[in-house]
């Protein structure tokens, strides 16, 4: 159904053969409970399913998780996503992630087979978000690991590359708490939406310190946000560039009357403050703060008013003067 959100989020803590995890399982429901709504309490993916193996007899096998990817992928939605914490491995053969009764590894679901359901999907966006070990294998030709095989309308996200380790920290997967960071809005452009590839330019810069790269592979041609996010400024704002500046490289001189505060020093000495400028000066500061206007040649736009200077569009400034004149935003 298009217009449907579907989710798929599977956490395991508990393994019948191999070592068990610790944070897998709060992994999962902090990612169910991020996706379930956007932040402004409207629902965003419908009713997420969770899957978690938490001990005997609350196991998640191999053959159950297969069949739930298989079935996420399966129908016709806007967005089908598939998110696992759990353990991974991978051998000759390409990649697996192991199910609570895995007991060598590649006894577990092959990467390849959750390609191949999400690549087969009619839904129009298919994301892959794994938080395991040697996730970054997944989608690679298994005859030549340089080529990736995902098709248009596929996206895959992973915590780290082929040979790398998934680190934990403090009962929490790293990459699974940069995630959910970055979909609670530290990834969120400035009319709050949060796209894979502002999660993984996140999720990527923050772990500088660790021994683990994320693994980013996309096929797609259309815009696609994955949860709306507090906005950093208000739209109207926005719309203002066009008002404003009447081009991208226009600048606005600025005065004294621009500044609605005053130092003792300057009363009497400069012209008083105009309320119309300073209206403008407000939207101007406002537009400041989120890196879209700039002063020229002054280290604050006080001083640039105070000091009868002009400020300027930043370069992501310039794109998103560009954005609210096509009515894009």
């Amino acid at each position: 159904m298009p217009g449907v959100r579907r989710a798929l989020v599977a956490g395991l803590n508990y393994y019948e053969h191999i070592g068990s995890l610790q944070g897998a399982v709060n992994d999962a429901y902090s990612v169910k409970a991020v996706l379930e709504r956007n932040a402004d309490g409207t629902r965003n993916f419908v009713q997420p399913k969770l899957l978690t193996s938490t001990g005997p007899g609350a196991d998640l096998t191999r053959h159950a998780l297969r069949s739930a990817v298989e079935e996420l992928f399966r129908d016709e939605a806007e967005i089908a996503l598939f998110y696992f914490a759990g353990h991974g491995y991978i051998d000759g053969a390409g990649g697996y992630l192991c199910g609570s009764d895995a007991s060598t590894g590649d006894d577990g679901l092959a990467l390849s087979d959750v390609v191949t359901f999400a690549n087969n999907s009619p839904a129009s966006n298919r994301v892959i978000i794994l938080d395991s070990c040697h996730g970054g294998v997944a989608g690679n030709n298994p005859s030549g690991v340089q080529l990736a095989e995902i098709k248009e309308g596929v996206t895959i996200l992973t915590a780290s590359a082929a040979n790398q380790y998934a680190m934990e920290e403090n009962g929490s997967g790293v990459f699974t708490g940069l995630l959910v960071d970055a979909l609670n809005g530290a990834a969120a452009n400035l009319v709050g939406d949060v796209t894979p590839g502002s999660v993984y330019a996140h999720v990527d810069q923050s772990l500088g310190p660790w021994s683990q790269r994320p693994i980013f592979k996309t096929n797609v041609k259309e815009f696609v946000s994955l949860r709306q996010a507090d906005a950093p400024i208000e739209l109207d704002k926005l719309h203002k560039l066009t008002e404003l500046f009447t081009s991208p490289e226009t600048e606005i001189q600025l005065d004294p009357s621009y500044e609605p505060e005053r130092t003792p020093a300057d009363e009497g000495a400069v012209p008083p403050p105009d309320p119309v400028k300073t209206a403008e000066f407000a939207v101007l500061q406002s537009l400041v703060r989120v890196n879209l206007v700039r002063p020229v040649g002054a280290p604050h736009m006080w001083h640039a008013a105070m000091e009868s200077k002009s400020c300027e569009l930043t370069v992501l400034g310039q794109h998103y003067w560009t954005l609210v004149d096509k009515e894009l935003i």
